[in-house]
């Protein structure tokens, strides 16, 4: 069993950064990929980021590529979103997930953190 932990949304102007942190605790011994999803509502969970336990491999939806940098420090745990430029339409409940395999799918992860709202204003 994985425990994840979001954090860092908030209200941010159209342009400006956030900075989303997932802490993880319980079998982090074992070598999980970590993703970012994010809902908007009345939308479906949709993939943002994945990076595999060594950081070698990263997915990026189209949609953020080259504003948002997935980025995670195995030794604390943790796994972190920058995300730059935002536009309104990032606007969301973000999540991260966790699971053995490293997948864009978000039916594949088994762990998530409880959400963290991102609002971004125009």
């Amino acid at each position: 069993q994985v425990q994840l932990v979001d954090s860092g949304g908030g209200l941010v102007q159209a342009g400006g950064s956030l900075r989303l942190s997932c802490a993880a605790s319980g079998r982090t011994s074992d070598r999980y990929a970590m993703g970012w999803f994010r809902q908007a509502p009345g939308k479906e969970r949709e993939f943002v980021a994945a990076m595999n336990w060594s950081g070698s491999r990263t997915y990026y939806a189209d949609s953020v590529k080259g504003r948002f940098t997935i980025s995670r420090d195995n030794a604390k745990n943790t796994v972190s979103l920058q995300m730059n430029s935002l536009e309104p339409e990032d606007t969301a409940v973000y999540y991260c997930a966790s699971d053995s395999m490293l997948t864009m799918e978000y039916k594949r992860y088994r762990y998530w953190g409880q959400g963290t709202q991102v609002t971004v204003s125009s």
